[in-house]
Formats: structure tokens, sequence, C-alpha cells
């Protein structure tokens, strides 16, 4: 296992139902990732949350189970982070982002070039 190395941690919360282009966003936002090199990324799928208009999205009622939250995360060094981060405006029409320090350890053979 390779010593532990400072990075970012990128948690991006938006809607299921948004699209960019054919994809919904969750898929365009890890195809982005893939393409631009960065270490990793996950999509969730939340069971219940709102955002800031409050309206509530929730498994619960059947109504409203079609736009569930979505968690997509990211982590990589600090400025793979921060490059992607750039190109973020144009593809997301709102949402949050929350982006934290993390320790990475590595432990995979180095990035394909």
């Amino acid at each position: 296992m390779q010593a532990a190395q400072p990075g970012l941690w990128l948690r991006l919360y938006v809607r299921e139902s948004l699209r960019s282009g054919p994809h919904a966003l969750y898929e365009a936002l890890v195809m982005l990732a893939r393409r631009e090199g960065l270490a990793g990324a996950t999509a969730f799928r939340a069971m219940e949350g709102f955002g800031a208009h409050h309206h509530l999205h929730t498994t619960r009622l059947v109504d409203v189970s079609d736009d569930l939250p979505m968690i997509v995360e990211f982590v990589d060094s600090e400025a793979a982070i921060r490059r992607f981060l750039g190109l973020l405006d144009a593809l997301i029409p709102h949402g949050t982002a929350v982006v934290s320090p993390v320790e990475i350890v590595l432990d995979r053979p180095e990035r394909p070039a």
C-alpha cells in the first residue's frame, strides 16, 4: 500500500431528472470525470431529500419518487478536482457542490496513459 496523499473529495447533489443532452446528468458527470482522467467517481441514488426549494423528494410517496436526489462523488488530487470544477458550470443548471480535504491511500496500479 502506498503512503497517503493529500487530495480533495468533491460531492455533488443533483436531481435524478436533470439531463445533459441524451444522458441523465449524473451519468454525464461520471462520463466526464472518466474522460478527464479523474481517479474515481461514484453516483448514488438517495432515498429521500430536499434542496433549496424545500420540496421533498422521497421513495415513500409514489407521485414524487421519480425525481430522487442523486449524489455524485469524485476523489482526486486538489489540482485535478479544481480543474474538474471549472468544467461543471456548463453542465449543471443547479445543485450543490461540497469540497472536502481527504487523504488518499492508493492500492492500485498507476493510471493508464
